[in-house]
């Protein structure tokens, strides 16, 4: 038996538990402002309408350190389209969808933002616009306290991301700080677009089935069946960022028009809520394979 304590946070964001309370979540990302404003708001509607259960909002930083190429290449364009912290609360209040929104974002920009340093008048301003929650990569759990109290105080959640190395007292640090979900890696590296599912994801699963909280696995995600597999394997959701990303770019270089773009997006996000679905019935039959 383990001799790590299991942690007992629970969430603050009712939404988000909701999100996880009917079966597997799905869980896309965008960058706000990607290629522009308006579109991007299209893009974001299009997601829920495709069976999101809640979408993870990238608010662009000039050096997001966990990202791939794609999404690299999303922040630039956001950034070169005008996108700044102020804008993305505008564009969160803006937006016509009834799911829960996580700002994804680094740390740098909460702790800068406001008229004093630190991270609550960033936060108050995310709960004020709707946001339920954060993930922010860079933001190590020995330093996140500040954050933690500021997301406590307004009612928001925290998510951390595990790492398929992360284990021993890390992870229990990690884990006694984290809310709403847990976002895990399933391989090393920056984020993108995979053929297959990792061999980590797996034991990253299994090292996390003590903590009550739950395990949504995303990096590499960008067909049904790695969904699939991957739910059948134990994980509460998904989280797709640069597939979803690369039809962005696509429609970009492609000269697509924004309908469009949105229909595309709308169908990929159908194949992969089907087959999440298909992974959690898998489950359920103890057919994992």
């Amino acid at each position: 038996m383990s001799n790590r304590a299991v942690s007992d946070r629970s969430g603050n964001s009712e939404a988000i538990a909701q999100a996880f309370a009917d079966g597997p979540a799905y869980i896309p990302y965008l960058a706000v402002g990607d290629p522009d404003y308006e579109s991007s708001l299209e893009y974001v509607e299009a997601l829920e309408r495709g069976g999101a259960d809640l979408i993870e909002l990238g608010l662009p930083f000039s050096e997001p350190i966990a990202e791939g190429p794609t999404i690299q290449g999303a922040v630039v364009r956001a950034l070169e389209g005008g996108m700044t912290p102020d804008r993305f609360f505008e564009f969160v209040e803006d937006l016509d969808v009834d799911v829960p929104l996580v700002c994804m974002t680094y740390y740098n920009l909460i702790y800068q933002w406001g008229e004093t340093e630190g991270p609550r008048p960033f936060v108050e301003r995310a709960a004020e616009a709707g946001l339920e929650g954060f993930v922010v990569p860079d933001l190590p759990a020995e330093e996140a306290d500040p954050l933690r109290e500021a997301c406590d105080e307004f009612g928001l959640d925290l998510v951390f991301i595990v790492a398929p190395t992360t284990e021993g007292d890390r992870l229990d640090r990690i884990m006694d700080r984290v809310s709403g979900y847990v976002y895990v890696q399933a391989r090393l590296g920056t984020t993108g677009a995979q053929d297959d599912v990792s061999d980590q994801t797996a034991a990253s699963l299994d090292r996390l089935r003590e903590y009550d909280v739950p395990k949504a696995v995303g990096f590499g995600i960008s067909a049904g069946d790695h969904a699939e597999r991957i739910v059948a394997g134990g994980a509460d959701g998904i989280i797709v960022g640069s597939a979803l990303v690369d039809i962005v770019a696509e429609g970009v270089e492609s000269n697509r028009s924004t309908a469009a773009v949105a229909d595309r997006l709308e169908a990929i996000s159908r194949e992969l809520v089907a087959g999440a679905e298909r992974g959690s019935r898998a489950r359920s039959t103890g057919d994992p394979s």
